[in-house]
């Protein structure tokens, strides 16, 4: 079997973690070309290398002039909303919401409970060894839209065609190499049957399952105890799903809300603004209502809330609605008695202000509430168990990504954004564009702020200048890092195309191994300025978007790193990808003439 063959290697020593790389401080590629036009006789590949020579030291002397260049580009918003499909805020009528990760949002601490609590289960239920009370959870190791093959027992980082990332393949805690990856799997792409075997780990739940499955895989190779993956997973799994289901984290979280839960005024100001709005508000959640109602009083008692009053809010409130089943069951909805703890008997087929419902359908729910189409939008975390089915249903979409804040003020630094040669700019407008019926039209695009805003807001974002300004200048040695890869991508295609043509191929070849092991040192540079283990969520090292982007493209019509960030828009405003994208709005692309020569 793949586990076995897997742990063999391990045993034997051939399987090795990857070693970390620090981004080179010479350029040992430039220097072979320097010297190949005295190691090569004269002729015709002579001429060539010089010239592939010249041209590589000319761009790298254009390179020194390219962060003044850079620094006058705009940068992408990390508050900003970015749009897959166009979407007419002024038309939606409905507003959704999950709750965990949506309406609430945890802090860090959660992740460690949720580890600690299953890895438990796992010894004291399940009998694994007691030796695993020893493990800790990781919080820099997993990242979301991870996949475990229940087959192999490897967690793979897959790219938006389904391929596995070269340096995104790990065995329990040990990274495969690429040639160790093609062994086990045959080719990095992942065929149907195979798809079969994987499970996507597409939400912040899932960071501490994915950590306990590679720290699980790691024990078992590491005692040299035999094991099946599938087994591995559905015990890590069955653990997890514990945690939740038995109440065991929910009790914990209620216990110490200051600790697990971070508050947020814009949030109450964002449902607020919808209500005076007249928009029709429902929460539609998995949890439990006494866990909803417990968090959501914390979260809102300093707003002047007191009671069941954060209920007001909303007109239909839905709890253990046990997503993604939701969307294609015939389960009929169940009045939930809030003081006995009891569900009704009798048919549901209204709903009625102040109650609360648990279980239900969507075809019931559509039924009771005649809500249609494009004028609903529903907020989630999970591409697949929240967005999926009101995607296929011909609702509106938003998916609400933590981390996406975070990996566009990476991709904002100078450092970074040297990987990008695709032209592309987006300039943002505020000023009306069209009135229909009387109303001014205003036109967003691609997570720019309109100009009103970036006017209101540039006092904050000078505060904030500086500690960017700062972090760039700890990266600076990684500057050089995206400029060189960028610049050893176009040469290798050169010198690639003169092996061909030459019978130099020997020195040709050293040269191409130099170039290939600069590269690799560039990528695993722009991997480690978010994840050492498994880089960007959206990105692939090779700058290809991820299989969570993917997901992303398919699922969710607009996408943000919270909920507030609407209220930075007019909620007149027509929002639209740009024209030229290809498939990730966010992800901005540097002009390759940045680059040139000329």
């Amino acid at each position: 079997m793949a586990a076995a063959r897997l742990r063999t290697l391990a045993h034997s020593g051939s399987l090795t973690a990857a070693a970390s790389r620090r981004a080179p401080r010479s350029w040992p590629g430039l220097r072979a070309l320097s010297t190949l036009s005295t190691t090569l006789g004269s002729g015709a590949g002579e001429d060539e290398i010089e010239r592939i020579r010249r041209e590589f030291e000319d761009a790298k002397r254009n390179y020194l002039s390219i962060p003044s260049a850079i620094r006058g580009m705009p940068k992408m918003n990390p508050q900003g909303i970015y749009v897959n499909k166009n979407v007419k805020l002024d038309d939606l009528q409905v507003y959704g919401f999950d709750y965990d990760y949506t309406l609430s949002h945890y802090s860090e601490h959660l992740q460690c409970l949720i580890y600690d609590l299953a890895k438990k289960h796992l010894v004291n239920e399940l009998k694994y060894p007691e030796s695993c009370l020893q493990f800790e959870y990781d919080r820099t190791f997993p990242i979301r839209g991870l996949y475990y093959d229940r087959q192999k027992g490897c967690l793979l980082k897959l790219d938006f065609f389904g391929s596995i990332e070269p340096d995104g393949c790990f065995f329990g805690r040990r990274k495969l190499s690429l040639s160790e990856i093609k062994e086990l799997y045959g080719t990095r792409h992942i065929g149907r049957d195979q798809a079969l075997q994987l499970v996507g780990l597409m939400d912040v739940f899932c960071f501490s399952e994915a950590c306990l499955l590679a720290d699980i895989v790691q024990h078992f190779v590491d005692a040299k105890l035999e094991f099946d993956a599938c087994y591995v997973y559905e015990d890590v799994n069955q653990s997890i799903q514990h945690v939740h289901r038995s109440g065991l984290i929910h009790r914990k979280i209620l216990s110490e809300p200051q600790k697990f839960l971070k508050k947020n005024s814009q949030v109450f100001r964002f449902l607020k603004m919808l209500k005076d709005k007249g928009k029709k508000l429902f929460l539609l959640t998995n949890s439990p209502f006494y866990f909803v109602d417990g968090g959501m009083r914390y979260l809102l008692e300093d707003q002047h809330f007191d009671g069941n009053s954060w209920r007001e809010l909303f007109d239909v409130v839905i709890a253990q609605a046990n997503k993604p089943t939701f969307y294609n069951s015939d389960h009929p909805f169940r009045v939930y008695d809030t003081q006995k703890d009891t569900l009704a008997f009798s048919a549901v087929d209204k709903f009625l202000p102040n109650q609360v419902y648990y279980h239900g359908c969507l075809k019931s729910f559509l039924q009771i509430t005649n809500w249609r189409g494009s004028e609903v939008i529903y907020f989630g975390d999970h591409l697949l168990s929240d967005l999926r089915g009101p995607s296929k249903a011909g609702w509106r979409t938003a998916a609400v990504i933590r981390e996406l804040e975070d990996e566009i003020e990476i991709q904002n630094s100078d450092n970074y954004r040297f990987q990008q040669a695709m032209a592309w700019l987006a300039t943002p407008r505020a000023e009306p564009v069209a009135v229909l019926a009387g109303n001014p039209v205003f036109v967003c695009s691609c997570g720019m702020l309109p100009r009103t805003i970036c006017h209101a807001r540039k006092g904050r974002r000078e505060g904030k200048r500086e500690e960017r300004n700062g972090k760039q200048l700890l990266e600076g040695s990684l500057m050089s890092t995206h400029a060189k890869l960028s610049l050893i991508h176009d040469i290798l295609g050169k010198v690639n195309a003169t092996v061909v043509s030459t019978k130099k191929g020997q020195v040709y070849r050293a040269l191409l191994d130099e170039l290939n092991a600069e590269r690799r040192q560039c990528r695993a540079g722009m991997r480690d300025l978010f994840n050492s283990s498994f880089g960007a969520t959206f990105l692939t090292d090779t700058g290809r978007e991820s299989s969570f982007a993917y997901h992303i493209h398919q699922y969710a019509d607009i996408y943000t790193s919270k909920l507030e960030n609407f209220l930075s828009y007019p909620p007149e405003s027509w929002l639209h990808p740009p024209h030229d994208i290809k498939i990730m709005p966010h992800n901005a692309k540097v002009p390759a003439s940045l680059f040139s020569a000329s």
